[in-house]
Protein backbone atom coordinates (compact mmCIF):
# COMPACT_ATOMS: atom_id res chain seq x y z
CA UNK A 1 0.00 0.00 0.00
CA UNK A 2 2.98 2.33 0.50
CA UNK A 3 4.21 1.80 -2.66
CA UNK A 4 1.29 2.93 -4.07
CA UNK A 5 0.43 5.95 -2.16
CA UNK A 6 4.25 6.86 -3.02
CA UNK A 7 3.25 6.29 -6.60
CA UNK A 8 0.58 8.08 -6.86
CA UNK A 9 2.39 11.46 -5.10
CA UNK A 10 4.70 11.20 -7.77
CA UNK A 11 7.70 10.28 -5.39
CA UNK A 12 10.44 8.59 -7.43
CA UNK A 13 13.57 9.43 -5.63
CA UNK A 14 14.57 6.07 -3.92
CA UNK A 15 15.89 8.01 -0.73
CA UNK A 16 12.81 10.15 -0.75
CA UNK A 17 10.95 7.59 -1.25
CA UNK A 18 12.28 5.76 2.10
CA UNK A 19 12.15 9.43 4.17
CA UNK A 20 8.13 9.10 3.69
CA UNK A 21 8.06 5.41 4.63
CA UNK A 22 9.67 6.54 7.72
CA UNK A 23 6.59 9.01 8.14
CA UNK A 24 4.07 6.72 7.69
CA UNK A 25 5.63 4.29 9.93
CA UNK A 26 6.01 7.08 12.53
CA UNK A 27 2.32 8.26 12.08
CA UNK A 28 0.75 4.26 12.45
CA UNK A 29 3.10 3.77 15.13
CA UNK A 30 2.37 6.56 18.02
CA UNK A 31 -0.80 8.41 15.81
CA UNK A 32 -3.34 5.47 15.93
CA UNK A 33 -6.81 7.46 15.70
CA UNK A 34 -4.81 9.71 13.11
CA UNK A 35 -3.67 6.88 11.07
CA UNK A 36 -6.83 5.69 10.56
CA UNK A 37 -8.73 8.92 9.24
CA UNK A 38 -5.48 9.53 7.12
CA UNK A 39 -6.23 6.77 5.14
CA UNK A 40 -9.40 7.56 4.10
CA UNK A 41 -7.90 10.36 1.54
CA UNK A 42 -6.93 9.97 -1.71
CA UNK A 43 -3.61 8.31 -2.43
CA UNK A 44 -1.80 11.09 -3.32
CA UNK A 45 -2.76 13.48 -0.60
CA UNK A 46 -1.06 10.58 2.18
CA UNK A 47 2.23 10.98 2.17
CA UNK A 48 1.98 14.60 2.64
CA UNK A 49 -0.02 13.83 5.48
CA UNK A 50 2.77 11.35 7.09
CA UNK A 51 5.65 13.92 6.46
CA UNK A 52 4.05 16.39 8.55
CA UNK A 53 2.83 14.25 11.31
CA UNK A 54 5.99 12.40 11.26
CA UNK A 55 8.12 15.42 11.41
CA UNK A 56 5.67 16.88 14.58
CA UNK A 57 5.95 13.49 16.00
CA UNK A 58 10.23 13.23 15.81
CA UNK A 59 10.41 16.98 17.24
CA UNK A 60 7.80 16.05 20.32
CA UNK A 61 9.88 13.16 21.37
CA UNK A 62 13.09 14.87 21.42
CA UNK A 63 11.10 17.25 24.08
CA UNK A 64 9.73 14.92 25.84
CA UNK A 65 12.61 11.96 25.55
CA UNK A 66 10.30 9.32 27.12
CA UNK A 67 12.86 7.35 28.20
CA UNK A 68 14.46 10.18 30.30
CA UNK A 69 17.50 9.60 29.43
CA UNK A 70 18.43 13.30 28.48
CA UNK A 71 18.57 16.62 30.51
CA UNK A 72 17.21 19.76 28.91
CA UNK A 73 19.92 20.96 27.71
CA UNK A 74 20.69 17.77 25.59
CA UNK A 75 16.80 18.19 24.14
CA UNK A 76 17.58 21.67 23.93
CA UNK A 77 20.61 20.75 21.43
CA UNK A 78 19.19 18.14 19.86
CA UNK A 79 15.83 20.47 19.34
CA UNK A 80 18.40 22.85 18.13
CA UNK A 81 20.02 20.94 15.38
CA UNK A 82 16.32 19.36 13.98
CA UNK A 83 15.65 23.26 13.72
CA UNK A 84 19.09 24.10 11.95
CA UNK A 85 18.43 20.90 9.82
CA UNK A 86 14.97 21.82 8.68
CA UNK A 87 15.98 25.31 7.90
CA UNK A 88 18.74 23.96 5.21
CA UNK A 89 16.04 21.07 4.42
CA UNK A 90 13.31 24.16 3.66
CA UNK A 91 15.98 25.96 1.62
CA UNK A 92 17.65 22.76 -0.73
CA UNK A 93 15.25 20.12 -0.53
CA UNK A 94 17.92 17.58 1.60
CA UNK A 95 18.15 17.12 5.20
CA UNK A 96 19.96 14.82 7.46
CA UNK A 97 17.39 13.31 9.14
CA UNK A 98 14.57 11.25 6.72
CA UNK A 99 12.12 13.13 8.45
CA UNK A 100 13.52 16.71 7.34
CA UNK A 101 13.82 15.24 3.72
CA UNK A 102 10.00 14.23 3.55
CA UNK A 103 8.81 17.09 5.53
CA UNK A 104 11.00 19.95 3.35
CA UNK A 105 9.89 17.96 -0.16
CA UNK A 106 6.24 17.68 1.44
CA UNK A 107 6.22 22.21 1.87
CA UNK A 108 8.49 22.21 -1.47
CA UNK A 109 5.41 20.52 -3.09
CA UNK A 110 2.50 22.29 -1.76
CA UNK A 111 4.04 25.98 -1.06
CA UNK A 112 3.59 25.28 3.05
CA UNK A 113 4.69 28.70 4.65
CA UNK A 114 8.07 28.39 6.68
CA UNK A 115 7.13 30.47 8.99
CA UNK A 116 4.50 27.73 10.38
CA UNK A 117 7.42 25.41 10.88
CA UNK A 118 9.30 27.92 12.88
CA UNK A 119 6.19 28.51 15.10
CA UNK A 120 6.00 24.94 15.89
CA UNK A 121 9.88 24.51 16.92
CA UNK A 122 9.42 27.76 19.34
CA UNK A 123 6.25 26.06 21.19
CA UNK A 124 8.17 23.13 21.26
CA UNK A 125 11.59 24.96 22.50
CA UNK A 126 8.92 26.21 25.54
CA UNK A 127 8.04 22.46 26.16
CA UNK A 128 11.81 22.26 27.70
CA UNK A 129 11.54 25.10 30.37
CA UNK A 130 7.53 25.65 31.06
CA UNK A 131 5.67 23.21 32.67
CA UNK A 132 2.54 25.03 33.36
CA UNK A 133 0.07 27.78 32.16
CA UNK A 134 -1.38 30.32 33.97
CA UNK A 135 -4.44 31.13 32.43
CA UNK A 136 -6.25 29.81 28.79
CA UNK A 137 -5.35 32.79 26.97
CA UNK A 138 -1.63 31.85 28.31
CA UNK A 139 -2.00 28.00 26.76
CA UNK A 140 -3.73 29.03 23.69
CA UNK A 141 -0.72 31.52 22.74
CA UNK A 142 1.34 27.86 23.16
CA UNK A 143 -1.35 25.70 21.26
CA UNK A 144 -0.66 28.19 18.15
CA UNK A 145 2.87 27.18 17.37
CA UNK A 146 2.58 23.36 18.63
CA UNK A 147 -1.32 22.43 17.17
CA UNK A 148 -3.00 25.47 15.38
CA UNK A 149 -0.17 24.96 12.77
CA UNK A 150 -0.73 21.73 12.29
CA UNK A 151 -3.83 22.48 11.01
CA UNK A 152 -2.37 25.73 8.52
CA UNK A 153 0.12 23.43 7.25
CA UNK A 154 -2.34 20.58 6.36
CA UNK A 155 -4.56 23.26 4.33
CA UNK A 156 -2.83 23.19 1.35
CA UNK A 157 -2.36 19.79 1.19
CA UNK A 158 -6.14 19.18 1.38
CA UNK A 159 -6.97 21.82 -0.75
CA UNK A 160 -10.31 23.71 -0.02
CA UNK A 161 -13.31 25.07 -2.39
CA UNK A 162 -12.63 28.65 -0.97
CA UNK A 163 -10.28 31.24 -0.45
CA UNK A 164 -7.56 29.62 1.93
CA UNK A 165 -7.88 32.34 4.29
CA UNK A 166 -11.46 31.70 4.53
CA UNK A 167 -11.02 27.84 5.86
CA UNK A 168 -7.89 28.96 7.82
CA UNK A 169 -9.26 29.65 11.19
CA UNK A 170 -11.54 26.29 11.30
CA UNK A 171 -8.22 24.52 10.85
CA UNK A 172 -6.27 26.12 13.29
CA UNK A 173 -9.29 25.53 15.93
CA UNK A 174 -9.27 21.51 14.49
CA UNK A 175 -5.98 21.58 15.46
CA UNK A 176 -6.70 22.92 18.58
CA UNK A 177 -9.40 20.67 19.58
CA UNK A 178 -7.42 17.81 18.57
CA UNK A 179 -4.51 19.04 21.18
CA UNK A 180 -6.98 19.53 23.82
CA UNK A 181 -8.36 16.19 23.67
CA UNK A 182 -5.25 14.89 23.59
CA UNK A 183 -4.26 17.25 27.14
CA UNK A 184 -7.27 15.70 28.82
CA UNK A 185 -6.75 12.49 28.01
CA UNK A 186 -2.99 12.44 28.74
CA UNK A 187 -3.19 14.36 32.30
CA UNK A 188 -1.78 11.64 34.57
CA UNK A 189 1.54 10.92 32.33
CA UNK A 190 1.88 14.74 31.55
CA UNK A 191 1.97 15.02 35.25
CA UNK A 192 4.95 12.62 35.48
CA UNK A 193 6.44 14.45 33.27
CA UNK A 194 6.26 17.21 35.51
CA UNK A 195 3.81 19.27 33.21
CA UNK A 196 0.29 20.61 33.42
CA UNK A 197 -1.70 21.42 30.62
CA UNK A 198 -5.26 22.12 32.25
CA UNK A 199 -5.09 25.82 32.34
CA UNK A 200 -3.96 26.78 36.45
CA UNK A 201 -7.18 29.47 36.44
CA UNK A 202 -9.73 26.83 35.35
CA UNK A 203 -8.39 24.52 37.95
CA UNK A 204 -8.05 27.25 40.86
CA UNK A 205 -12.06 27.79 40.19
CA UNK A 206 -12.70 24.62 41.18
CA UNK A 207 -10.72 24.59 43.84
CA UNK A 208 -7.26 21.92 42.60
CA UNK A 209 -4.03 22.97 42.18
CA UNK A 210 -0.93 20.87 41.24
CA UNK A 211 -0.31 19.40 44.99
CA UNK A 212 -3.63 17.85 44.53
CA UNK A 213 -2.75 16.37 41.07
CA UNK A 214 -0.01 14.70 42.19
CA UNK A 215 -1.68 13.49 45.78
CA UNK A 216 -4.55 11.62 43.40
CA UNK A 217 -1.87 10.57 40.81
CA UNK A 218 0.04 8.89 43.59
CA UNK A 219 -2.79 7.62 45.75
CA UNK A 220 -5.17 6.40 42.87
CA UNK A 221 -7.83 8.07 44.93
CA UNK A 222 -10.31 10.37 43.18
CA UNK A 223 -11.49 14.04 44.54
CA UNK A 224 -14.64 15.61 43.11
CA UNK A 225 -12.87 18.88 42.60
CA UNK A 226 -10.57 17.28 40.14
CA UNK A 227 -13.73 15.58 38.15
CA UNK A 228 -15.01 18.88 38.50
CA UNK A 229 -12.50 20.69 36.64
CA UNK A 230 -12.09 18.12 34.58
CA UNK A 231 -15.52 18.09 33.12
CA UNK A 232 -15.14 21.75 32.53
CA UNK A 233 -12.05 21.23 31.04
CA UNK A 234 -14.21 18.44 28.45
CA UNK A 235 -16.83 21.26 27.77
CA UNK A 236 -14.16 24.24 27.11
CA UNK A 237 -12.71 21.35 24.31
CA UNK A 238 -16.37 20.81 22.70
CA UNK A 239 -16.38 24.85 21.95
CA UNK A 240 -13.46 24.27 19.79
CA UNK A 241 -14.82 21.57 18.28
CA UNK A 242 -17.80 23.77 17.53
CA UNK A 243 -15.50 26.58 16.09
CA UNK A 244 -13.71 24.01 13.99
CA UNK A 245 -16.91 22.29 12.35
CA UNK A 246 -18.11 24.64 9.67
CA UNK A 247 -14.34 24.18 7.92
CA UNK A 248 -15.12 20.63 7.27
CA UNK A 249 -17.79 21.80 4.35
CA UNK A 250 -14.90 24.57 2.93
CA UNK A 251 -12.24 21.70 1.84
CA UNK A 252 -12.02 19.96 -1.13
CA UNK A 253 -14.76 16.97 -1.32
CA UNK A 254 -12.69 14.53 -2.00
CA UNK A 255 -11.00 14.92 1.54
CA UNK A 256 -14.03 15.89 3.68
CA UNK A 257 -14.78 12.17 5.09
CA UNK A 258 -11.06 11.47 6.37
CA UNK A 259 -11.26 15.08 8.80
CA UNK A 260 -14.99 14.31 9.11
CA UNK A 261 -14.00 10.63 10.48
CA UNK A 262 -10.86 12.10 12.20
CA UNK A 263 -13.33 14.96 13.96
CA UNK A 264 -15.63 12.44 14.81
CA UNK A 265 -12.67 9.92 16.38
CA UNK A 266 -11.48 12.62 18.42
CA UNK A 267 -14.44 13.89 19.80
CA UNK A 268 -14.74 9.51 21.15
CA UNK A 269 -12.06 10.09 23.16
CA UNK A 270 -13.90 12.85 25.02
CA UNK A 271 -16.98 10.64 25.52
CA UNK A 272 -14.64 7.88 26.64
CA UNK A 273 -13.23 10.13 28.99
CA UNK A 274 -16.68 11.33 30.02
CA UNK A 275 -17.72 7.04 30.11
CA UNK A 276 -14.92 6.15 32.43
CA UNK A 277 -15.82 8.74 34.90
CA UNK A 278 -13.14 11.40 34.16
CA UNK A 279 -10.05 8.90 35.63
CA UNK A 280 -7.61 10.52 33.27
CA UNK A 281 -5.08 11.11 36.47
CA UNK A 282 -5.20 6.63 37.01
CA UNK A 283 -5.54 5.44 33.21
CA UNK A 284 -6.08 6.28 29.88
CA UNK A 285 -9.47 6.26 27.84
CA UNK A 286 -9.68 4.10 25.20
CA UNK A 287 -12.33 4.23 22.09
CA UNK A 288 -12.94 0.94 21.79
CA UNK A 289 -11.80 -1.07 18.77
CA UNK A 290 -15.67 -1.47 17.56
CA UNK A 291 -16.28 1.86 17.65
CA UNK A 292 -13.35 3.17 15.69
CA UNK A 293 -13.94 0.73 12.98
CA UNK A 294 -17.44 1.72 12.84
CA UNK A 295 -16.31 5.32 12.49
CA UNK A 296 -14.18 4.41 9.85
CA UNK A 297 -17.13 2.18 7.88
CA UNK A 298 -18.86 5.58 7.44
CA UNK A 299 -15.70 7.51 6.37
CA UNK A 300 -15.39 5.18 3.23
CA UNK A 301 -19.06 4.97 2.79
CA UNK A 302 -19.13 8.91 2.51
CA UNK A 303 -15.99 8.07 0.10
CA UNK A 304 -17.78 5.69 -2.41
CA UNK A 305 -21.06 7.91 -2.02
CA UNK A 306 -18.63 11.18 -3.41
CA UNK A 307 -17.52 9.09 -6.11
CA UNK A 308 -20.90 8.46 -7.51
CA UNK A 309 -21.63 11.71 -7.49
CA UNK A 310 -21.30 13.71 -10.99
CA UNK A 311 -18.86 16.04 -10.97
CA UNK A 312 -20.77 19.22 -12.28
CA UNK A 313 -17.34 21.48 -11.78
CA UNK A 314 -14.22 19.73 -12.75
CA UNK A 315 -10.62 21.06 -11.83
CA UNK A 316 -8.38 21.26 -8.76
CA UNK A 317 -8.79 22.60 -5.72
CA UNK A 318 -8.07 25.84 -4.88
CA UNK A 319 -5.34 26.10 -3.07
CA UNK A 320 -4.19 30.08 -2.36
CA UNK A 321 -1.31 31.00 -0.41
CA UNK A 322 -2.35 32.53 3.34
CA UNK A 323 0.17 35.60 3.96
CA UNK A 324 1.26 35.01 7.32
CA UNK A 325 0.74 32.43 10.34
CA UNK A 326 -2.66 33.46 11.55
CA UNK A 327 -5.73 31.00 12.16
CA UNK A 328 -5.04 26.55 13.05
CA UNK A 329 1.07 18.79 18.65
CA UNK A 330 0.68 15.83 19.50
Amino acid sequence: MNRRELDAAGITCPSLRAAYTRCRRLNALHGRTYFLATRLLPLERRCAVHALYGFARWADDIVDDLDRRQPPAERDRLLRLLESDLAHGLRTGGGDEPVVRAVADTAQRHAIDHGLFADFLASMRSDLSVTDYPTYADLRAYMHGSAAVIGLQMLPVLGTVVDREEAAPHAAALGVAFQLTNFLRDVGEDLDRGRVYLPADLLAAHGVERPLLEWSRRSGRHDPRIRAALVEAEEMTRAVYREAEPGIALLEPRVRPCIRTAFTLYQGILDAIAGDGYAVLHRRAVVPRGRRATVAAGGIARILAARMRPRRHPGPPVSHPVSGTEGARR
